[in-house]
């Protein structure tokens, strides 16, 4: 089973934060992990905030409660990286998941900012979409203006193009803004606008002709049958993410006090450790230089 917060430690924690907070405390976390260990012998590490992260951080997070086995690491779902860092703020998690830096007005003096890993994003398709490897920056605009509205104009089969789209605020559209789409180009009204990342790509593995973005390292870990894209014959590896050659790449960060509990600490110790950069290595992320 699931194991539950404290209802009476959340309501109070949010009355105390304010109403920004209430898709954490209204929620049921989710662990990674499920033992039959008393709750009063295990100690928890709670994470909330962007859902970008979450891959990452589950990586190492799975491979760090095999190696302490009294420590359970504790999602919410996810959120923003705002949520993330009210939380850490107001002591209703440990560590807040960030999709961006974390500002100055943001910080209160109490915080710590880290980043773990960079993930590049990758534009694919469904199998479905033969003849196509590699589209032009001009080739993305189109499509997505919806000026290019079949496959066959791009060398691919006779289809209708079916685009796959997230929202305006969330962190894999303003990179895809910045340095394919730019602010100019009007989303096509056909495209189906898909609110979190795991339902865009399950849509893109079930919908012929589709194309979509995200995680190339999800990519990589779960094996997706997709085909993915070079983009201005630059393709998304890990190799090009490292030596700076593929250009949309998430910064994946992590904020927490400053001065964080025994049990915190020895969990961002491995994060940071060479144990942990080899897991998120061979889960398809860079490390972040400090993490190597």
């Amino acid at each position: 089973m699931k194991r539950l917060l404290s209802i009476a430690t959340l309501v109070l924690a949010q009355m105390a934060a304010g109403t920004t907070l209430l898709s954490l405390t209204s929620c049921t976390p989710v662990t990674t992990a499920q033992k039959n260990v008393e709750p009063q012998s295990r100690q928890t590490v709670k994470i909330s905030g962007a859902g970008a992260i979450y891959p990452a951080l589950t990586v190492v997070a799975e491979a760090y409660e095999k190696k302490v086995t009294n420590t359970e690491i504790t999602f919410f779902p996810p959120n923003q990286s705002a949520g993330g860092i009210a939380g850490v703020k107001n002591s209703l998690v440990d560590i807040g998941a960030l999709s961006r830096q974390l500002t100055t007005e943001e910080n209160n003096g109490q915080l710590t900012y880290r980043e773990i890993a960079k993930d590049a994003l990758v534009v694919a398709t469904h199998q479905s979409v033969k003849g196509v490897k590699n589209l032009q920056t001009k080739d993305l605009q189109r499509i997505y203006s919806g000026e290019i509205v079949n496959w066959r104009d791009l060398g691919g089969p006779d289809a209708k193009i079916i685009v796959l789209d997230r929202p305006e605020d969330e962190s894999a559209k303003k990179l895809l803004r910045k340095y394919y789409l730019g602010k100019s180009v009007t989303i096509t009204s056909s495209a189906v606008l898909l609110s979190q990342e795991p339902e865009l790509i399950r849509a893109m593995q079930d919908t012929p002709y589709s194309i979509g973005y995200f995680s190339l390292a999800y990519a990589i870990a779960n094996n997706l049958v997709v085909n993915r894209l070079s983009l201005d014959n630059i393709a998304a590896t890990v190799e090009n993410v490292k030596a700076e050659k593929y250009l949309m790449v998430r910064t994946l960060g992590i904020v927490y006090k400053t001065t964080p509990s025994q049990t915190v600490q020895g969990f961002l110790d491995f994060v940071a450790s060479e144990e942990g950069a080899t897991e998120l290595l061979q889960s398809g992320f860079v490390p972040s230089t400090a993490n190597k």
